[in-house]
């Protein structure tokens, strides 16, 4: 693992990380932590009407207790009634009014996705890193397997995964299936599917959860993730 791939800018620590709740994300906090930075805070960004990651479908319940589990203050925002972009450069002026000195993120070869984020981040300047970036995305799912992570797939873009995949653990013998399947990114870049991280060497104790079923929402299969029942 080389060191985190800096969009530039002077080096200033601590940093915030973009979080999503899934295998990307996870292992950017594990190899920035790994390459020396410290990140002291976790955003992420749910839909007001749902409450949820958009078409992650993980509620911010469970958002909220993977953050007390990875011992970080977690910075939580929502769209709706204000549109990403405004809520997203909110989150930026957040993290520069705490001293914080960048950002990082979980993009693996998106350029026009990681150059919109980019632009943002250092226009506000702050630090734009990305760990992951360029890697072979089968090459990081099996690092995130063999560092002893375990993630369940929250949900599948019906244009391009496979119903049975929703509500799985994402296993290496699953991870090889989909691996396998024709035009589709062994780690779901493009949206194939998505993933909520639930343990490993990061977490003080599992995120305690439960599958409930599936809804379908704006053309993706979610599992319906839960806190366990009381």
């Amino acid at each position: 693992m080389g060191a985190p791939e800096a969009g530039g800018g002077g080096a200033r620590t601590p940093y915030a990380l973009s979080w999503s709740g899934g295998k990307d994300s996870t292992l950017a906090l594990d190899r920035a932590r790994r390459a020396g930075l410290e990140v002291a805070l976790l955003f992420n960004i749910y839909e007001g009407n749902t409450g949820r990651v958009r078409f992650h479908g993980v509620r911010r319940e469970l958002i909220e207790a993977q953050a007390d589990s990875l011992g970080l203050e977690l910075l939580a925002a929502h769209t709706h009634p204000d549109d990403y972009e405004a809520v997203f450069l909110g989150v930026l002026d957040e993290i520069g009014a705490r001293g914080l000195g960048g950002v990082v993120f979980g993009n693996i070869h998106l350029a026009d996705i990681r150059a919109w984020y980019e632009e943002r981040v250092m226009a506000r300047g702050l630090e734009h890193v990305e760990p992951l970036w360029g890697g072979a995305p089968a090459d990081l799912v099996q690092e995130f397997l063999d560092r002893g992570f375990r993630t369940r797939i929250a949900s599948v873009d019906l244009a391009r995964g496979r119903r049975e995949w929703v509500g799985a653990e994402l296993t290496p013998a699953l991870a090889a299936r989909i691996a396998a399947e024709e035009d589709v990114d062994p780690a779901g870049e493009r949206g194939e599917y998505h993933t909520f991280a639930f343990d490993g060497p990061l977490f003080r104790h599992p995120v305690a959860h439960r599958v409930a079923g599936t809804v379908e929402m704006e053309g993706h299969l979610l599992a319906e993730l839960l806190p366990p029942a009381s």
